[in-house]
């Protein structure tokens, strides 16, 4: 298969950009074997490689139970724990100033969410839906980062279980390692807080960089 993720880390997309993806944000993704069929949004692109090319049926169920609740939880994430997370991460590490209302209220949402998903596999069970399926590659990233946000697992034990079972996973292991080498999973979820400092110190003077050119158009 001949795919491409075009990134653009400008907040002003060129035309080009704007044709595949209206958003201009990443993740974006271009299949080559289907006459450069453009694909945006993280959810819509698993839904779109599990109808087109999981032929076996390993990462969405042929059964309509188990697909529309894998599916339930992929929407889940798109709608709660990604965009949730995603402003805890900004509160938390990127603002210009520290506004604890806003961290306290994404944090809290977060942990929320995260004891959805303990709740969800308390009952044993080793993945969200029936077997490994898009609903567990869709939550996954933003669990593996729950300590950047000041997060904690404490409360929640299968969730943590959960994680390194998939962390453990071949496949896992080498998309965490792209497009830079990752240390994640071998430092079992910790981001050292010196890393994340210099993390969110390089987030941040983007952010700043591409603010201050807009507000100079």
């Amino acid at each position: 298969m001949s795919t491409g993720l075009t990134a653009l880390l400008h907040p002003s997309p060129t035309e080009w950009f704007l044709k595949l993806n209206p958003n201009g944000r990443i993740p974006t993704l271009v299949d080559g074997r289907r006459n450069d069929f453009a694909v945006f949004e993280s959810g819509a692109i698993l839904l779109y490689l599990a109808e087109h090319y999981d032929h076996e049926h390993k990462l969405l169920s042929e059964d309509p139970n188990l697909r529309s609740q894998a599916i339930q939880w992929v929407m889940w994430q798109m709608g709660g724990l990604g965009p949730m997370m995603g402003q805890a991460n900004h509160f938390y590490r990127y603002a210009p100033e520290k506004i604890p209302y806003g961290i306290k209220r994404y944090q809290d949402e977060s942990t929320r969410l995260l004891q959805v998903l303990e709740r969800q596999l308390s009952d044993g069970r080793e993945y969200l839906v029936g077997d490994y399926s898009i609903a567990d590659i869709a939550c996954f990233g933003w669990v593996a980062c729950y300590s950047y946000a000041g997060l904690s697992l404490e409360t929640c034990p299968n969730l943590e279980k959960w994680l390194h079972r998939v962390g453990a996973r071949p496949a896992v292991r080498k998309g965490t390692n792209v497009p830079t080498p990752s240390t994640l999973i071998d430092d079992g979820f910790k981001i050292k807080e010196e890393r994340a400092q210099q993390v969110a110190a390089t987030a941040q003077k983007w952010i700043n960089d591409q603010k201050e050119k807009e507000e100079a158009k």
